[in-house]
């Protein structure tokens, strides 16, 4: 009985997707019946067919959902790709690039708006549909948490290459070197 539920299932649902896909909803459709054999009723052939319409629905949103991150990430992958000369390799780059990623899209879109396209608060504000005094306070918002991710992101390199024995404070927190007589 199961065999012939099987035949059935695969060609209901190689006419809703490619024969490889298909394989995987039917794997899928039957084990779901396995997990909940319980649940089958004695005529399982139309709850199958419902659990594999269920599993193509799932399988097309999850394809949905993964081209359209490929497609983002593809959009803003060639920042990252490129270099400024060949074999060159920029370490403040890929610093930059993680804290970006960590901001929230609406902080680094106001980012990116101005440091990448080039836009002033006017013309980037117009961009996002808002008030220029509105997005100045994004933007502002945006550098603060830009800042605060650089400097997380530094003392933590820092203190990875840093000697536990050793005090290692930056040259830049200890300010401008004063002359000993000044002392």
């Amino acid at each position: 009985m199961w065999d012939e539920y099987l035949g059935r299932v695969h060609r209901y649902v190689c006419r809703h997707v490619d024969a490889h896909t298909a394989h995987d909803v039917v794997s899928e459709t039957f084990l779901v019946a396995w997990r909940r054999i319980d649940e089958v009723p004695d005529e399982a052939l139309p709850w199958l067919l419902v659990v594999a319409r269920n599993t193509i629905s799932n399988t097309r949103r999850a394809t949905s959902r993964r081209r359209a991150m490929e497609s983002q990430l593809a959009r803003v992958g060639h920042l990252a790709a490129a270099s400024p000369a060949p074999g060159n390799v920029v370490p403040e780059r890929d610093h930059v690039l993680a804290a970006l990623g960590r901001l929230s899209p609406q902080h680094r879109e106001a980012v990116l708006l101005v440091a990448w396209d080039g836009l002033d608060a006017a013309g980037a504000a117009h961009v996002l549909g808002t008030s220029p005094a509105a997005f100045k306070m994004r933007l502002s918002r945006a550098r603060r948490q830009l800042r605060r991710e650089l400097d997380d992101e530094t003392s933590t390199d820092r203190a990875r290459r840093t000697p536990p024995t050793a005090t290692a404070v930056p040259a830049i927190a200890e300010g401008p070197a004063t002359p000993r007589s000044a002392r």
